[in-house]
């Protein structure tokens, strides 16, 4: 059985009208999946104590959060923060947290209906992103279980930053980003070079693909390097930052995927969840088209659990698989020193 993450409070992660990011997103998607008789157990989450919030960040920027959210202003140029975000973004933080606790606990998947708010660092909200709730779960689970190896595979159309920065440096945490090339798109980081610092080095992986990459070339991407290294890291517990603004209706970013596709990643997901620690914790991330989003958001439960019926719509023509395979190539001779791929 599924576990899932909702809470009626995620409605009030809006930030306006106009605005991509709209609040009914997660009901929506709640809904869907009761509609289509997934057997899960929906869990309420309690929103992330401010002393958490600061295993991951600065005590000034969560002051800062706290105190903007009392009258609603802007934190960056992307990103208001309308009145009582700071208790809205701590629910949605507390979410993720849940599922955490409960895929360690008792469950196989956890899946958060509201999480993957990876733009956020340790000083800094962007991209829509107040807290980086991964990450704040990975340091809860280290300090509550005594985890010492984590994956985060995050496949949102834009560049995880913020994990980034937060892991740059950290053996511990595996992190894998495939994102569309920052050269193209938002937030212009997630180049191949960028493999990690110190200790960290060759545990922080960038696939930037070029747009209009499609089904095909995606998924050669994602099976020539991530179940590879994953499995050879060994997680105790896998995050999986499924973004769907990979899709192609999406109005934010310009990649080719399909539906079709987000079962085959849910089902490659819990293939590398089934070799490694069987523990996977899914963050609904990105998606600016609230009809393909929570139909995306469906196939890749669909996927985890292995059902049959998903959602389909034609392909569209791949004309990236020679860039695709130089970037991966290039990928592998990156990753040479510290994996083998």
């Amino acid at each position: 059985m599924l576990a899932v993450a909702y809470h009626n409070d995620y409605s009030k992660y809006d930030l306006g009208e106009g605005h991509p990011l709209l609040g009914d997103k997660s009901k929506r998607t709640l809904e869907f999946l009761m509609e289509k008789n997934v057997k899960m157990r929906v869990f309420e989450p309690e929103p992330a104590t401010y002393e958490e919030l600061l295993f991951v960040h600065s005590k000034s920027f969560v002051d800062s959060v706290k105190n903007l959210s009392e009258s609603g202003g802007m934190l960056a140029v992307d990103t208001p923060a309308p009145k009582g975000i700071y208790d809205t973004a701590r629910t949605a933080c507390g979410g993720t947290k849940i599922m955490g606790v409960k895929v360690m606990e008792e469950f196989r998947w956890g899946v958060n209906l509201l999480g993957g708010f990876h733009h956020a660092g340790v000083d800094s909200a962007s991209g829509f992103c107040f807290f980086n709730d991964i990450a704040v779960t990975i340091e809860l689970l280290r300090k509550k279980y005594r985890v010492k190896k984590f994956l985060v595979v995050d496949l949102d159309v834009h560049h995880c930053n913020g994990t980034q920065e937060i892991y740059y440096k950290d053996d511990s945490v595996l992190v894998v980003s495939m994102h569309q090339d920052g050269r193209t798109l938002y937030p212009g980081t997630g180049f191949i070079d960028e493999i990690g610092g110190d200790d960290g080095k060759g545990f922080n992986v960038n696939i930037p693909l070029p747009p209009g990459t499609g089904n095909e070339s995606y998924l050669y991407a994602f099976d020539e390097i991530i179940p590879w290294i994953a499995e050879q890291f060994n997680p105790e517990i896998i995050f999986y930052q499924s973004g769907v603004d990979t899709h192609h209706s999406d109005p934010l970013a310009n990649l080719n995927l399909t539906f079709d596709v987000y079962h085959d990643l849910g089902k490659r997901m819990e293939d590398i969840a089934a070799n490694t620690c069987k523990k996977l914790v899914v963050c609904l991330g990105g998606g600016y088209n609230l009809e393909q989003s929570v139909k995306s958001y469906y196939n890749i439960v669909s996927g985890i659990l292995d059902l049959k019926d998903f959602v389909s719509e034609p392909e569209i023509p791949d004309r990236r698989m020679d860039d695709v395979k130089n970037v991966v190539s290039q990928v592998k001779k990156k990753l040479a020193d510290y994996w083998s791929v």
